[in-house]
């Protein structure tokens, strides 16, 4: 089959949860025997070469546009007063981008066009107008990685300070909005969780909408037993120009760290992520290491002991949470954190939610009455026969030949000759 692919950014490197749900499922197909055609808007923030997919072979070609998808304060307001449109989706709206999809469907047969994510479902509206005017259109797969709406309401609930809640209850409402028009216009989605997938269908997906967890190529987070871990460590890794990932540090530190930091002096926390705002770049806290953005994610998670992941709102899949169980680590996470992961607790990972029942985890923990060591190997075993990414990118193959299927017309049966 020949995919087109149309990422909101060049998947590259893979780093971050977003990047690496991207770049696998897009070499996966390749070394599953399929053209790659993948279509990615070329940001500032993750402007990549033309051969930043090189590596991936020949059965994968990089279409790159440039669009200027940076935050800025008057563009910010010109959205809030002027449009309907939500900003964080605005951005990415482009006529170039549009331009170069309808070059391709028209000079190239295309079976099936993956969309990855809420902020290119835009582009499923163009090309239901093209096809309207005679243009051929294959069906349309959204891979939903979160729906957006539900991780602004959640921010909004939470925010204390009022002018910034009304921002993000606008953001909620117009991103609600864009995703009960754009979202029903395609021809399946794929949740990165069950959770997900039912919030599809209350916006009004039709089916198929299907599970498909993010995967991970097992061999890049592969253990090196020549890594110890640092006794007495947490840590915690992700994105924090995400605003989920940034409430969750800013919870840990203000609820539960000075309480665990009074008991237990010599514990170390290190926090690693890109772009963290310089509120927490500039942390003065006892025994916290800000180690910003990390080349090495692997090496980073298996010098420390217990991995942390304290969010509180959000949607989609910690794929970060997976590599941290294929590297064998033990993990407490919330609820919420570790939604969507077929995780038990006490089995392969330690669930927690508020500050007194993570107090009472680290407790525990720092006490020595924790099994991190089979809670890691449990983990491990878990990723190995669930996330392995050629198990995913075989739902993926299952899912696209649904939909090439041609349709099975239910014939009657020819009447019996009357005596």
């Amino acid at each position: 089959m020949h995919i087109l692919q149309l990422c909101p950014r060049v998947p590259f490197p893979p780093h971050d949860g977003g990047a690496i749900a991207m770049h696998d499922v897009a070499a996966g197909l390749v070394r599953a025997g399929h053209r790659v055609t993948l279509l990615a808007i070329n940001t500032p923030k993750h402007r990549q070469p033309a051969a930043a997919l090189a590596h991936l072979g020949p059965g994968l070609r990089l279409v790159l546009v440039d669009v200027d998808t940076d935050i800025s304060a008057g563009k910010a307001l010109k959205n809030l007063l002027f449009s309907r449109q939500p900003y964080n989706v605005e951005r990415f709206i482009s006529a170039a981008v549009g331009e170069e999809l309808l070059k391709i469907l028209r000079t190239e047969q295309v079976d099936v066009i993956q969309f990855e994510g809420t902020f290119v479902a835009w582009y499923a509206e163009l090309l239901g107008r093209e096809q309207g005017a005679g243009l051929r259109v294959p069906p349309l797969v959204l891979r939903a990685h979160n729906v957006e709406n539900t991780i602004w309401h959640m921010l909004a609930r939470r925010e204390g300070n009022p002018l910034k809640r009304l921002f993000l209850r606008t953001m909620a409402t117009r991103l609600e909005a864009f995703e009960r028009r754009y979202l029903p216009q395609f021809d399946a989605v794929a949740a990165i969780t069950e959770a997900d997938a039912a919030r599809l269908r209350a916006l009004g997906c039709p089916e198929p909408v299907v599970f498909i967890p993010a995967g991970v190529e097992l061999g890049r987070v592969q253990a090196d037993p020549a890594i110890r871990p640092k006794p007495r460590t947490l840590f915690m890794i992700g994105s924090l120009d995400w605003l989920p990932n940034q409430e969750g540090v800013e919870w840990l530190l203000r609820e539960v760290w000075p309480t665990l930091h009074a008991e237990f002096p010599e514990v170390e926390l290190h926090i690693a992520g890109r772009n963290a705002p310089a509120h927490l770049l500039n942390l003065r806290a006892g025994n916290v290491h800000m180690h910003g953005f990390v080349e090495a994610a692997p090496a980073f998670m298996q010098q420390y002991e217990l991995m942390l992941v304290p969010l509180l709102s959000g949607g989609g899949m910690r794929v970060k949470i997976i590599e941290g169980m294929a590297l064998g680590k033990a993990i407490l996470s919330t609820t919420l954190g570790a939604e969507g992961i077929a995780a038990r607790d006490g089995h392969d990972i330690v669930l927690r939610d508020g500050p007194a029942a993570w107090l009472t985890a680290l407790r525990a923990w720092a006490g020595g009455e924790l099994a991190t060591a089979s809670l890691g190997a449990a983990a491990a075993r878990t990723a190995a026969d669930l996330y392995d990414n050629r198990r995913v990118v075989q739902r993926f193959e299952d899912l696209y030949a649904r939909l090439l299927q041609p349709a099975v017309v239910a014939v009657s049966p020819a009447p019996l000759p009357s005596e």
